[in-house]
């Protein structure tokens, strides 16, 4: 990502994050005054959320701040991920919120009091409720247009705590209406969402931290734009490494003539890496190759009937990188294996498959992980 781009979406992303600030603490001082006055716990239950959402909007400026900071000795790739880190602390920030909501609520339930609405108070939740829905939907727009996690995750609390809040305000009519009190059960689901959310929140966060599988749009366009050039007739391996949003390193191997010289691969590698940078943002920081035979029709006889005997395999998803050395007898292509099975079983099935149909040749197979689409 260009320095222009990056300093546009750290602006995005403070700015965004400021106006969600300002707004729950507002929401939060006036559900607090009504549920004070009004003897409410699911009304002061709601304020409390609203200030965790302050909080973690707070956490989000930091963690973009810190995230943006120069590459150094000692973290040579930047410091990206650490947005991952800022979005876990909101993630238990919420859950939090969400368990001593729980708490409390439970101890209304036991020990109740009686709540005591006006107009007024009922007026200011629903105004509260269009508040969250109009600052859900932005914030998570702008976390959409940027890519920011920890944006689109208070956006969606937001939009969960008007629904939330809702509730709320339907408990309340209820008691003016009939007198029937279900502030603390109301309370409860409300922890409940919130717990709910949380966790959610934490376990896609944790999936960015170990690492996810690449998108599988972005793999697919980089493999079309390799498989573009007139010399490569196909893009294996594909390894994207994420190391914060919108940074992303990959390798991958390109299946080249036998026939090319060193001088030749040079100035084809250089140029895809260009043309990949270019067009989607992603930096290959290694480009191996795998040569075919361009010369010998028996090779492709062979090759056909390996990738039949290969493919009729469930486990087996792609072979590629075929190479027949009739000289020194020598047979080497790659296997990407599903998660379906022990990759060492696979392959011992596979050699004496290979083996038993071509005893004369050495056969060297390459496990592969199926890591991209």
């Amino acid at each position: 990502m260009k320095k222009e781009d990056t300093d546009n979406r750290e602006r995005v992303i403070v700015r965004t994050s400021i106006v969600g600030i300002a707004t729950n603490v507002l929401l939060a001082a006036f559900k607090a005054t009504v549920g004070l006055l009004t003897n409410s716990i699911a009304v002061v239950l709601d304020a409390v959320n609203n200030l965790s959402d302050a909080l973690s909007s707070v956490i989000t400026i930091v963690g973009t701040r810190l995230a943006g900071k120069r590459p150094d000795k000692k973290h040579p790739l930047g410091h990206g991920r650490i947005e991952y880190l800022s979005a876990m602390v909101v993630a238990v920030i919420v859950l939090y919120a969400g368990i001593t909501s729980l708490i409390e609520s439970v101890k209304h339930i036991i020990h109740p009091k009686e709540a005591d609405y006006s107009i007024v108070s009922l007026i200011i939740i629903a105004v509260a409720v269009l508040v969250k829905v109009i600052l859900g939907t932005y914030v998570k727009k702008k976390g959409e247009e940027v890519d920011s996690g920890s944006l689109i995750a208070s956006g969606q609390d937001a939009l969960l705590d008007a629904i939330l809040s809702v509730s709320v305000l339907a408990s309340a009519i209820v008691f003016v209406t009939t007198g029937l009190s279900l502030e603390a059960y109301v309370g409860l689901i409300i922890s409940g969402f919130i717990i709910k959310a949380g966790i959610e929140m934490l376990l896609d966060t944790v999936s960015d931290i170990l690492g996810r599988r690449a998108d599988p749009d972005l793999s697919r366009k980089i493999k079309l734009l390799l498989a573009e050039e007139p010399e490569v007739r196909g893009a294996y391996d594909l390894l994207i490494n994420n190391y914060g949003p919108e940074k992303n390193y990959a390798s991958v191997h390109l299946e080249l003539p036998d026939t090319m010289t060193v001088e030749e691969v040079d100035r084809l590698t250089r140029r895809v890496e260009a043309k990949v940078y270019r067009e989607t943002g992603v930096i290959l920081t290694g480009v191996g190759v795998y040569s075919f035979n361009t010369s010998n029709t028996e090779a492709m006889i062979v090759r056909n009937k390996v990738l039949e005997t290969v493919m009729a395999h469930d486990f087996a998803l792609q072979l590629h990188g075929f190479y027949l050395d009739m000289d020194k007898k020598e047979m080497r292509f790659d296997v990407v294996f599903s998660f379906d099975i022990d990759t060492e079983d696979g392959l011992k099935i596979l050699y004496n498959e290979i083996c038993a149909l071509y005893p004369d040749y050495q056969v060297l197979i390459a496990p592969d992980v199926d890591i991209t689409d």
